[in-house]
Formats: C-alpha cells, sequence, structure tokens
C-alpha cells in the first residue's frame, strides 16, 4: 500500500472510531439521566442540556456520514489514489472533530453558529472529493 492510500485509509478509519466515540458519548450521557427511555430524549431538552448536545452531535454526524463514506469507498473502490484525495478526507475528518468540539462545548442556539462554519467545510471537502471521482470517471 502506497502512503497515499494509506493517508486516505487512516483518515477514514479515524472518523470510524470518531463515530464510535459519538456514539458512546451519546448513548451513555442520556442512560445517565433520571427516567431515561432507550431510544427517546426528553423533548424539552434543548442546547442548554449537554445529553441533548451530545445526542444532536451524533446524529447530525450520522446524518452527514451516508455522502462521505459512500465516496471514500466509491473513491477506494475504484481504487483512486490522489494526495489531495487524502487531504480532502483529513480535512473533512478535521471540520467534523471541531464541530463535535464545538457542539459538546457550546451551548447555543444562534444560527449560524460557530459550528456551521466546520460543517461547511466538511461539506466543501466532500464536494471536491465527488467532483475529483467525476473527473476520474469521464
Amino acid at each position: 500500500m502506497n502512503e497515499v492510500a494509506y493517508s486516505a485509509y487512516m483518515a477514514f478509519y479515524l472518523y470510524l472510531v470518531m463515530l464510535l466515540i459519538q456514539w458512546m458519548v451519546a448513548t451513555f450521557t442520556k442512560a445517565k439521566q433520571p427516567n431515561a427511555i432507550p431510544g427517546k430524549i426528553n423533548s424539552e431538552l434543548s442546547h442548554h442540556s449537554f445529553v441533548f448536545r451530545a445526542h444532536r452531535t451524533f446524529h447530525n454526524t450520522l446524518e452527514n456520514s451516508a455522502l462521505f463514506i459512500a465516496t471514500v469507498l466509491f473513491a477506494f473502490s475504484l481504487n483512486y489514489q490522489s494526495a489531495i484525495f487524502a487531504m480532502c478526507v483529513w480535512v473533512y475528518l478535521a471540520a467534523r472533530i471541531v464541530h463535535m468540539a464545538l457542539y459538546y462545548g457550546i451551548a447555543t442556539e444562534k444560527n449560524p453558529s460557530l459550528r456551521s462554519y466546520f460543517f461547511l467545510i466538511g461539506l466543501a471537502a466532500n464536494v471536491v472529493m465527488l467532483i475529483m471521482i467525476g473527473l476520474r470517471l469521464m
């Protein structure tokens, strides 16, 4: 395996680890709440609650995972090896980690919030990856 492929694989692996960590934080934080019901979050919670923010962080990542995971796996199946593509995977991962940290740490209902910018950075990285795959297919 060459260095470029290894870099993209490692970033993708770390993304999956981040997803697992978010799931664990959301699940165990909620489970510690009094009268916690599996699969339900208290509708009265909002950004002031870490339980709400951990739940939304995980679900926001899930909402964005399908496109990212499909894009990366499609590139891997094509054996697409590009330093720019690998860099985009790392940028996406970094943006999602910062997004997660901001969501965990800042209780705000402001829109856009600081975390919104990191969502957009991740989205832009994913769009670039899709364009690169499209160009490769042409």
